[in-house]
């Protein structure tokens, strides 16, 4: 049966000019509905506008533990990483996501813009943390596999993504080496499980528009715009962290690779505005690969694992971004996070990035375990959604940006001249990911 013209009309529309049609309509029917002073009728009726914004979050909650569960696993059996500039690469995602965080907590520290204009928090409190880490240590192992994927504790689910993944790459490993394909069956199950999570949740995501419409419509019917100063002050505070990142970068690259900062810059003019306009790390990955060999000059080997491997952990946008806004709704609703807090924040931030995938939208999913890691309230995530369509875009462009410092870092110091095809070059990393 043929879709009516209308909705195909409606799915060719990008997200982001969906979601500017219905924060138009929302604004609309937020000012019929009272813009600050409803009518005591229409308070019910208002009230019910959130209830299409907190199904979607719910959905996002259930996909959540599966999505890093699965993408762990994934990352393991797919990706290719010889073992010394495996443990090199290991160390500089390490320390660009932690730098990420460190940024993103401290400019939330600094401006807090949370409290520019507060809201009154109903019930909300956040859990009590103290700075035990054998406590830690000891609940990092669950008491059964299956219960972080019940009790959403991304520790304890990494824990035994990483634990699971490093079995199958062995015994992967084992199989190539006596010419086997015993781990065939199980790779694919694992691919087609994670391809099956994604298009739930590209399905989910498609629903994000509604919710936008009713958090705002709500919002300002109830409030009128007040609250969307401290909104406004979030996104110019997250996009202040991203150009220090960004800095940080370019400092990285200067100081340890070969490549000059205007070098870098100029060539990663095109693979950053494919990520800005597509809000993909994955759909920007060709593009990054080509740039960083033909136009930043760097080896096929040190631009794959970059480009290629580093798409896959390498989310730092995504996690300075979900530090922040942990911060941000904590001020927002009166709430004080400890230095204990802030630190499980980092530590759930930098883990739950690792799953988070390279399409739009994607960071959205693993924040809810961020804000489950310290009390918040996950409905809380429903008024980020109106601004998260943007800053999406801008982090995404920092995750590439850091998967090429990466690759930068990897080439070294010295410049090294290789003689070979572009395209052989090109195609070989494009198998190679597939």
């Amino acid at each position: 049966m043929s879709q009516s013209p209308g909705f195909v009309f409606w799915k060719t529309f990008p997200l982001s000019l969906q979601i500017a049609i219905a924060l138009i309509l929302a604004t609309v029917l937020g000012i019929l509905l009272g813009a600050g002073n409803p009518s005591p009728n229409l308070t019910e009726l208002i009230n019910h506008l959130i209830i299409p914004c907190n199904l979607i979050l719910k959905a996002l909650r259930a996909l959540a533990t599966p999505l890093i569960l699965l993408a762990i696993l994934h990352g393991f059996l797919t990706v290719n990483i010889p073992g010394r500039s495996g443990r090199k690469l290991a160390l500089l995602l390490l320390t660009n996501t932690l730098m990420a965080i460190v940024i993103g907590l401290l400019v939330a520290n600094v401006l807090q813009p949370g409290r520019w204009w507060q809201i009154a928090a109903q019930g909300a409190a956040l859990t009590e943390k103290t700075l035990d880490p054998w406590g830690l240590l000891q609940d990092m192992i669950p008491p059964s596999i299956l219960q972080p994927l019940v009790d959403n504790n991304v520790i304890q689910l990494v824990f035994i993504a990483l634990a699971f993944g490093v079995v199958l790459r062995a015994i992967k490993t084992e199989q190539i080496a006596q010419q086997k394909e015993d781990y065939r069956p199980i790779e694919q199950l694992i691919t087609l499980s994670f391809e099956a999570v994604m298009a739930v949740l590209k399905w989910v995501i498609a629903l994000v528009p509604i919710a936008v419409f009713g958090i705002v419509a709500k919002t300002i019917a109830l409030q009128g715009f007040k609250p969307f100063i401290s909104l406004a002050a979030f996104v110019f505070a997250v996009l202040l962290g991203l150009l220090l990142q960004a800095i940080y970068y370019t400092a990285r690259v200067k100081y340890g690779s070969w490549v000059s900062p205007q070098r870098f810059i100029r060539g990663s003019s095109d693979a950053l505005l494919t990520a800005f306009s597509t809000a993909s790390s994955t759909a920007s990955m060709p593009v990054t690969f080509q740039a960083l060999i033909e136009k930043v000059g760097l080896r096929e080997s040190s631009a794959s694992l970059g480009a290629l491997v580093g798409s896959n952990f390498n989310n730092d946008g995504t996690a300075l971004y979900e530090a922040m806004s942990a911060l941000f709704v904590g001020q927002l609703l009166g709430l004080h996070l400890s230095l204990p807090q802030q630190l499980m924040v980092v530590l759930t931030s930098i883990v739950a990035s690792v799953g988070a995938a390279g399409i739009p939208e994607a960071g959205l999913v693993t924040m809810t375990l961020v804000f489950t890691s310290v009390g918040l309230p996950t409905q809380y995530i429903a008024l980020l959604i109106t601004v998260d369509w943007f800053l999406d875009r801008c982090r995404t462009a920092i995750n590439v940006m850091g998967d090429m410092t990466i690759s930068c870092l990897l080439d070294g110091k010295k410049q090294h001249f290789e003689v070979g095809n572009i395209a052989e070059d090109f195609s070989h990393a494009e198998t190679q990911r597939e």
